[in-house]
């Protein structure tokens, strides 16, 4: 049953941590710029139950725990990047850690381990089943709150991605068939075997299995693991047809689909150009995908971070996306801007980002909303054809002679080409060629400035997966990959803020440090002028008394 959690704190007169510390560490428990005070403050009670509703039954059961010390303990995790072990023991001796998470008496009780995995569970469920993604919604309620209470700037933001692999051991080819087909096969109960499988499969199964599959890549040949993966798709075939209960029985037949080709009552490899890098890459994590980026090959997702990026200002992150690693940086940049429109309640008026986010439609979307997209470059190679559109017109310059060439529309194509005549022949011009010749030249008009503003946001990137090893996280499946990059989103909020505050309390202290200092020297100034004394003679009385 769900019920919402009682925000109002009881003390206890002999369990209150305050009560049991020395004055000088009471100071500095209780001191608002703490970490633990500023989460509490900016973290926790930002956190909105209301959508966590339909996860609970409405009639009958046992009232939830506490949702936001639940959802408090998941983003404490990936700040302190513990294990779920060592969070539950923090969450249980740790004072600061259990005053962020609002337990301010030592008696307070914490949720069952059973508990807290089973509102993950639930968050997943909930989002393979509605689409509908709780977290973000966490993300966005806590960060909009920020912006509104320390008057954050949202017109300005910029924006880059990380590839991030997934823990998943890497497979071959053969590897995958085989692990997944051992996985399906272990996971079958001997009675299930017998009864449903005839002696022959069973024997050719165990055949094939009976060693692991990076030792069978390591000693055979091509035609030999050719041979051997013909004969998994015979088995498979019937393997995904006789034991639909399996809980590997997706895998497998997804594997079979995106390996194998049927016809004609035959079933042969696809040649390698066939398979898609959307195609699984292990069978412990099917959201995962390939991708092979400028030499870096990663087996994973792509993170997304947008955060703004005024002067002299607290900059927050505003939206983070986590999808397949196979998509490109184009389809970030929209949901980016309408996604920190709704977290800052402002519309974004400038964009820093590198060339990968550039596409027709992007610039499209920018200039019909006013936005000024500061592009650090773009992709390809700069043509030799300075192209400028003029009223009923297109103005060609060959940029290697200076030349002026007419251009004419062409009459044969509903895409608006241009055309030229050349020596050899001609050279056409579309819509996509005379809008990158025209962001080449936006960007020489660009100051220094400008394009070196989106830079600071790699080191967003660094923080975010800090504790990644080797580019590759401890979690598998997109639904354990967006939680813990919105997890690491709001730790790196707050460290800014704590940060930021301390700036704010530092200038504070340092400008009354400064109008004592003016207004003694202002007093000193009186004194002499009053009692006429010589200047030396009264500075020897002051160091005197």
């Amino acid at each position: 049953m769900f019920k919402k959690t009682d925000d109002t704190v009881q003390f206890n007169l002999f369990s209150n941590p305050k009560d049991l510390l020395n004055e000088k560490s009471r100071k500095k428990f209780s001191d608002p710029g703490a970490w633990h005070n500023l989460f509490r403050n900016h973290v926790l009670t930002g956190i909105e139950e209301d959508p966590f509703r339909p996860l609970y039954t409405q009639v009958m059961g046992a009232p939830n725990s506490s949702i936001k010390l639940l959802i408090g303990m998941m983003i404490i995790k990936e700040s302190l990047q513990c294990s779920d072990k060592q969070l539950f023991e923090q969450c249980e001796f740790n004072l600061l850690v259990r005053s962020a998470l609002g337990l301010m008496n030592i008696d307070d009780p914490l949720p069952a381990e059973s508990t807290y995995y089973l509102l993950r569970k639930r968050i997943y469920t909930f989002n393979r089943q509605t689409g509908e993604d709780l977290f973000a919604k966490v993300f966005q309620g806590i960060t909009s709150l920020q912006v509104k209470e320390f008057e954050v700037n949202g017109g300005r933001i910029r924006m880059d991605s990380k590839l991030i692999g997934s823990n998943i051991a890497w497979y071959t080819r053969y590897e995958l068939i085989h692990q997944s087909v051992r996985q399906f096969y272990h996971a079958l109960s001997p009675e299930a075997v017998d009864k449903k499988m005839n002696r022959k499969d069973r024997a050719a199964l165990q055949e094939l299995l009976k060693e692991e599959g990076s030792k069978v890549v390591y000693r055979s040949t091509k035609s030999e693991l050719n041979q051997r993966m013909q004969n998994f798709g015979l088995l498979i075939h019937r393997l995904i047809k006789t034991f639909r209960q399996n809980p590997y029985h997706e895998a497998l037949s997804r594997v079979f689909e995106e390996q194998y080709k049927s016809g004609d009552g035959l079933i042969q490899i696809r040649d390698k150009e066939e398979i898609s890098a959307d195609s699984v890459q292990s069978p412990n994590d099917l959201d995962c995908s390939y991708r092979d980026k400028d030499g870096q090959m990663v087996k994973g997702y792509s993170v997304n971070v947008t955060e703004t990026c005024s002067d002299n200002q607290l900059n927050l992150i505003t939206d983070i996306k986590t999808v397949k690693v196979n998509t490109p940086d184009t389809a970030f940049l929209i949901d980016a801007v309408e996604a920190t429109n709704s977290v800052t309640g402002q519309a974004v008026d400038k964009i820093h980002s590198d060339g990968a986010y550039h596409s027709p439609i992007n610039s499209g979307f920018c200039s019909s909303n006013d936005i000024d997209m500061v592009l650090t470059g773009i992709q390809g190679i700069q043509g030799r054809y300075d192209l400028n559109p003029i009223q009923n017109g297109l103005q060609v310059i060959d940029t290697l002679t200076g030349e002026l060439i007419e251009a004419h529309r062409s009459t044969h194509s509903k895409s608006g080409k241009w055309w030229i005549k050349i020596k050899p022949g001609y050279r056409y011009f579309t819509q996509k060629d005379i809008t990158n010749s025209l962001i080449r030249k936006k960007l020489k008009n660009r100051t220094i400035e400008e394009l070196q503003r989106r830079n600071n946001v790699e080191a967003t990137i660094f923080q975010l997966c800090f504790n990644t090893r080797n580019n590759k996280t401890r979690y598998r499946g997109l639904q354990s990959h967006q939680v813990w990059a919105y997890c690491r989103a709001l730790a790196i909020n707050l460290v800014r803020i704590k940060n930021y505050i301390e700036t704010i309390r530092q200038r504070t202290i340092n400008e009354s440090f400064a109008l004592i200092k003016e207004a003694f020297s202002s007093l000193k100034n009186k004194i002499y002028q009053t009692m006429c004394l010589q200047k030396s003679h009264f500075d020897l009385i002051l160091y005197k008394y």
